[in-house]
């Protein structure tokens, strides 16, 4: 079934996919984690700076081989256009969220960057934007989740701005609140069925399988056809931290059963913190940009195109005097 969706959301989208429909988007808006990533053992001794540095060297090395990058407004993307480091043909996604959560353990609580908005995001120049939220069908703090994602999707159709949406699951009954094997499929599946609906545009999903666990691909099939099935817009695969080549088959699998790309990550550049400058270079250049474009003919050769799971309203000759259309 196709929805429809504004001019203003479809452009965002096209900015930020390749020829063929398909999403390959570098994912570089990590902050706290990327702190502790320079410095485990005292993060608050890595500079702002150094973020900033660093974020650069990367988009001017690797953009060009995404379809779009996934930026923060702190460190990354109104300097990635003001040094003009960013292709212009590239689509720029901006985080809308604070890094990290509030609350206990088991009932995260999501929260907005304080003076930061969908519409300032599309005065800047972003395509789309993205919203990270963590969430279990049972925590106490579920509703209010879903809420915040009704807020923001209202915000974005206000300015007709593409929203992307990134919930991040995790258990309500472990310490560390991470999902075990059985547990994890069943959460995310439900967490596509619950918020898939509310307004975003494209989802972008964790794995559903613990492959630790799960070395069957024929199982990996099954698990994200099933994503498919139960997702209302399209959506792309997280990397979520887990190594290139494992992510790699992951892609290939997602892509089968209909994912319309990637939003990628540390798969691709985690090496590249803490080498000196000449090596940073060598292996941005070299490995971490192969990496991005192998992903990317990847999901060329087996993607869907979240092209197909939209539809454009009829334009009229007078369409400029009722835009934005309302349903």
């Amino acid at each position: 079934m196709q929805n429809v969706i504004s001019l203003g959301k479809f452009r965002g989208l096209q900015q930020s996919s390749n020829q063929n429909g398909l999403i390959c988007m570098l994912a570089l808006d990590h902050r706290q984690n990327l702190r502790k990533a320079f410095n485990p053992a005292h993060p608050e001794r890595v500079s702002d700076q150094e973020l900033v540095d660093f974020k650069a060297v990367l988009i001017s090395h690797l953009a060009p081989s995404a379809s779009a990058i996934l930026l923060d407004p702190l460190y990354s993307a109104a300097q990635s256009i003001a040094r003009n480091d960013l292709p212009g043909n590239i689509g720029l996604v901006v985080a809308l969220e604070k890094t990290g959560y509030s609350g206990e353990s088991h009932a995260r609580q999501s929260n907005l960057l304080s003076g930061w908005n969908p519409r300032k995001a599309k005065w800047m120049g972003a395509s789309a934007v993205k919203l990270l939220v963590y969430y279990n069908p049972k925590s106490p703090t579920s509703t209010a989740v879903r809420d915040l994602i009704d807020k923001i999707a209202e915000q974005c159709s206000e300015v007709d701005l593409a929203f992307f949406l990134e919930p991040l699951t995790y258990s309500t009954e472990s310490p560390n609140g991470k999902l075990d094997a059985t547990e994890r499929r069943l959460v995310i599946l439900q967490t596509v069925k619950d918020l898939s609906p509310l307004g975003a545009d494209i989802l972008k999903v964790e794995f559903p399988l613990d492959v630790q666990y799960n070395q069957k691909e024929k199982d990996w099939l099954a698990a994200c056809s099933e994503l498919t099935s139960a997702c209302a817009i399209p959506w792309v695969l997280l990397s979520a931290a887990v190594d290139y080549d494992t992510y790699l088959r992951q892609v290939e699998i997602a892509c089968q059963a209909g994912s319309c790309g990637v939003a990628v990550g540390r798969a691709v550049w985690k090496e590249a913190v803490g080498l000196s400058k000449p090596a940073q270079i060598e292996f941005l250049t070299h490995t971490a940009r192969q990496r991005l474009e192998l992903i990317n003919k990847t999901c060329n050769q087996f993607g869907e195109s979240w092209i197909n799971r939209f539809s454009t309203p009829h334009i009229n000759p007078d369409w400029y005097q009722h835009y934005p259309f309302t349903e």
